[in-house]
């Protein structure tokens, strides 16, 4: 637990350099999602579009847990992901961690 705390900070520390501000962890999956659709962040996103920006962020994250599979892009360039299993229901601070944890991972800090 310690461990995840000390590396999260270097993850925000990460953010503050690129951005200049600190996202919560919701913005952080939005840029994930935008980084891994490879669109252009300053367009303009749909509520819905944000919405599958995060999704994919999860999707991402989670897949080298196990519990989604890479499938392949649609016509459009998006990324689709199959369920494999379903995240553990340990309440939102344990998923907040388990992101958080796949988060570190994904940026390697």
């Amino acid at each position: 637990m310690e461990n995840i705390v000390e590396r999260w900070k270097n993850v925000e520390t990460l953010m503050l350099e690129r951005f200049g501000k600190l996202p919560d962890l919701e913005g952080i999956l939005y840029l994930i999602g935008i980084n891994e659709v490879g669109v252009n962040p300053a367009g303009k996103f749909t509520k819905e579009q944000k919405q599958d920006l995060m999704h994919v962020a999860v999707c991402t994250l989670l897949a080298p847990e196990g519990y989604y599979e890479f499938t392949g892009r649609d016509g459009d360039g998006w990324p689709h992901f199959k369920a494999l299993k379903a995240p553990p229901e340990a309440g939102m601070l344990l998923q907040e961690l388990l992101l958080k944890k796949c988060v570190i991972e994904y940026f390697g800090v």
